[in-house]
């Protein structure tokens, strides 16, 4: 008659009927009645101490948590994968049973097993308990003359008959046994020396499976979370837009109607005529003007990101648009700027206008005395990305300068007009668009700023 396992590992009962069959209840004689196994378990857990898990308190606690990490104690973990390896180890090594055996502080749990179904026990009714941390395969011919094995419950016939008994550590990277990869039968064997290669190269398999499937789920979380941490952002930057709008609007309105009486007070007659009053008036005006275009730089500044329209855009088109624009510029400070080809770039045209027309503009202010500016505008792709150049032959950037001249209002040179966020407000349409922006400096004297956006579209939801 074959024999049939409940598990390598059973919970110990007090009297049972056909023991190990599984096919007659167990009976607790001091009370006259039948009980489950997790009355068993329960009932040995009360009456018998575990001393075994005291003295390895440390170790199984960190047993336990490299466990729960995996997902195993919950039942969380799908046993496809390892249900096929555990079966490859009982078709590899000739012999009917084989399990994945997770071993606790206190109890043996099987994950996946082939040639019975799979349970949970006490640890110290585990055989693959008394050898978990050898670091090496464990073959035991015959286990009923082994002195490790000979008074175990599966063994004596109490709970089973095993006779021959393999098994091969299951070792995490951190260097921690969490259980064995066992096979065995109820007939002496012995296994060859590929049979017990192949049983070590299938644990360390398991345990491959084991740690994919935790690092899957981090990267799970990580994404959720990225998601979740990108859609609070895009929020956000809806409402700074709104809010900025909102005050731009609130202080524009002020300011124009300043702008609009200096402009009528200057031209009455009494104004006119008085030298002071007329320079008073002029400077007013001129302050208000600045202070309009400053309030327009920071809500630009503040809009940028929270609205992304992209649309296939010919950088050569918004380049066009930039130097047509700048076209006064270009002829009073006698500019040369040399275009080469650009490319198309799935990008919001609007946006990339603004970061061109202020690398351009910068490149034409911040000059040499003694020499015409002299710009160069070129495109090279490498990997994924294209890198976008202006170069110029300017008086260049102090080293030291050339990271934190992006930052919202800081200026370098204060002898140029300027506000100190048009750079600034570059590096953020840049990130938005999922680039870099930097600045070395040119071969030739000066600087070449670049920027670089992805040559592909973004995926959808980006």
């Amino acid at each position: 008659m074959a024999q049939t396992y409940k598990g390598s590992c059973i919970t110990r009962p007090i009297v049972t009927g056909d023991a190990g069959r599984g096919d007659t209840p167990t009976l607790d004689v001091r009370h006259g009645r039948a009980m489950s196994q997790d009355q068993l378990v329960t009932k040995r857990t009360l009456d018998e101490p575990m001393t075994t898990a005291r003295t390895e308190e440390a170790p199984g606690q960190r047993r336990d948590a490299l466990l729960s990490r995996y997902g195993v104690l919950d039942g969380t973990v799908a046993n496809r994968d390892l249900q096929a390896l555990v079966g490859m180890a009982a078709q590899i090594c000739v012999v009917p049973n084989a399990a994945i055996n997770l071993i606790t502080s206190t109890q043996q749990r099987q994950v996946a097993t082939a040639g019975f179904e799979p349970s949970i026990c006490l640890r110290e009714d585990s055989m693959c308990a008394v050898v978990l941390e050898r670091p090496e395969p464990v073959v035991v011919p015959n286990a009923a003359m082994d002195a490790r094995f000979r008074d175990n419950p599966f063994v004596t016939g109490t709970l089973g008959h095993v006779r021959f008994y393999a098994s091969a550590p299951l070792t995490t990277p951190e260097g921690v046994i969490i259980g064995r990869l066992c096979v065995f039968d109820t007939q002496p064997r012995t296994l060859t020396p590929e049979q017990e290669h192949a049983l070590t190269v299938l644990a360390d398999r398991i345990v491959d499976v084991l740690e994919l499937r935790l690092r899957s789920r981090e990267l799970e979380e990580s994404l959720s979370e990225l998601t979740a941490a990108r859609d609070e952002l895009r929020r956000s930057n809806e409402l700074l837009s709104d809010f900025a709008g909102q005050v731009s609007h609130d202080l524009r309105s002020p300011l124009s109607a300043i702008m609009a009486s200096a402009e009528m007070l200057g031209q009455r007659e009494s104004v006119v005529e008085d030298p002071l009053a007329t320079r008073l008036v002029g400077t007013t005006f001129r302050a208000s003007t600045r202070m309009a275009g400053l309030i327009e730089e920071i809500l630009t500044h503040a809009r940028v990101g929270a609205r992304l329209e992209r649309t296939e855009t010919e950088l050569d088109d918004v380049l066009a648009d930039v130097l047509t624009d700048l076209g006064p510029s270009i002829e009073h400070t006698r500019a040369t700027v040399t275009a080469e080809q650009l490319p198309t770039l799935w990008a919001d045209g609007a946006q990339l206008y603004s970061v061109l027309l202020n690398l351009v503009s910068n490149a034409l202010k911040y000059t040499r005395p003694d020499s015409d500016p002299v710009v160069t505008v070129a495109a090279r792709q490498h990997d994924d990305v294209w890198r976008i150049t202006v170069q110029d032959n300017g008086s260049g950037i102090e080293e030291a300068d050339r990271e934190s001249i992006f930052q919202l209002f800081k200026r370098v040179a204060t002898d140029v007009d300027g506000s100190g966020i048009g750079l600034a407000t570059c590096k953020r349409i840049v990130e938005v668009h999922g680039g870099a922006i930097g600045v070395d400096p040119a071969p030739d004297g000066g600087s070449r700023f670049w920027f670089e956006l992805p040559s592909a579209a973004p995926d959808e939801g980006s």
